[in-house]
């Protein structure tokens, strides 16, 4: 069978699909070269009578189901991060309650989990909100992810870049959350592309100056700091922090285009991971660290490695719309019975971008029914008027 696909530039290829998808076996050993986190998205509910603007309407049954997929292939979940829209529909109402269930199914099935906490409680009306504002609003997050028995992901504030006057307010508000945190916390650093509200990040929109920042936040309360994740689409600047972490904090890599040589690493270390693509590829990515767990990086990058081009695809400018792809796939793979997001950003993408989408991971084996996901590409190529 084939299917005719969009081209950005108006004409259509015919494609002919795979028949036959790559099966991944769940409930094998657990990881333990690299610690892995998959960003998992929120399932929409298709049938609530809600708008953009209004509150998330999430189906929790399949939000759930998603993350014991990627629990059963031995991936930790990273939760309520920017995956799933957190402030991108996602409210501070709809994440806490993400937290909380996600959290408890994370203890009745054995799943590791950490969480995001931030401000996204302030909403933009409030902003700026000043140092003491955004504190509490952190201390109120960080209090229910703990709470509930996860990890802590310290997020990236928009309302902190928006009050802070320069790198010491960075300082003081990140050293009064760490010192009492009650385990260690990850620190996200999350780029301008994913989010254009973070541009000056830690006090200066000069990378080199805003690392030293980052780097005295975490020499300041080694202790409290379980890792980082870096989330700016460059190699080498995370390779060069990394390098220059206290003994013992991590480097979880959220570079969704250059993770194969991260993760593999190099003689002087390596990244452990905590990424968006993680999501579509969960059990293919699990089945790589478990190849690098026996020692073999090339067998690892041989299966890692082809896979960059579609999640370059899916991250591509602007960075911060790839949430659509990926819930695309989730719904051509099976996972999900509809293609609705949370906010309706299931138009955040062309038509075009997500006919390349289905190609990609179609050529990976990522569907484990091929015929449904050429069955439900073909359904939306019809909503659309794609029918040549």
């Amino acid at each position: 069978m084939t299917i005719r696909l969009p081209g950005a530039d108006g004409t259509f290829r015919t494609y002919e699909p795979r028949t036959e998808s790559t099966a991944y076996s769940v409930g094998s050993a657990p990881l333990v070269s690299r610690t892995v986190f998959s960003a998992a998205h929120v399932v929409a509910d298709p049938y609530a009578d809600t708008t953009p603007d209004g509150p998330a309407a999430v189906d929790w049954d399949a939000t759930l189901a998603f993350r014991r997929h990627l629990w059963a292939h031995g991936l930790g979940v990273a939760e309520a991060m920017d995956t799933a829209q957190r402030g991108m529909g996602l409210d501070w109402a709809g994440a806490a309650e993400l937290i909380r269930r996600s959290a408890s199914e994370a203890k009745a099935v054995g799943g590791r989990i950490a969480c995001g906490a931030g401000t996204d409680q302030l909403v933009p009306a409030d902003r700026p909100a000043d140092l003491a504002t955004v504190r509490a609003a952190y201390e109120e997050q960080l209090a229910l992810v703990e709470d509930c028995g996860a990890q802590a992901i310290l997020m990236a504030s928009r309302a902190l870049t928006a009050a802070a006057r320069g790198p010491e307010d960075y300082l003081a508000v990140y050293g009064h959350l760490l010192r009492q945190a009650s385990e260690p916390v990850v620190l996200h650093w999350l780029g301008p592309m994913f989010d254009p509200a973070l541009d000056g990040y830690w006090g200066s929109t000069d990378l080199d100056a805003a690392t030293e920042t980052f780097l005295k936040v975490i020499a300041e309360h080694p202790d409290k700091v379980d890792g980082v994740k870096i989330s700016l689409l460059d190699a080498q600047r995370e390779i060069d922090l990394r390098r220059r972490l206290p003994r013992g904090v991590r480097c979880y890599t959220g570079d969704d285009f250059h993770y194969p040589e991260l993760i593999a690493g190099d003689d002087q270390g390596f990244s452990h991971a905590l990424l968006g693509i993680f999501d579509p590829l969960g059990p293919l990515a699990a089945e790589a660290v478990r190849v690098l767990d026996r020692g073999d990086a090339k067998g690892f990058r041989e299966l890692l490695d082809p896979t960059v081009e579609l999640s370059r695809h899916l991250f591509a400018a602007p960075t911060r719309f790839y949430k659509t792809g990926v819930v695309l796939l989730a719904w051509l793979a099976g996972h999900q019975s509809h293609f609705t997001m949370v906010g309706g950003l299931q138009s955040a993408r062309s038509l075009p971008h997500l006919a390349r989408a289905y190609e990609l991971a179609d050529r990976l084996g990522l569907f484990p029914d091929p015929e449904l996901a050429e069955v439900r590409m073909t359904s939306l190529l019809t909503v659309y008027g794609a029918t040549q």
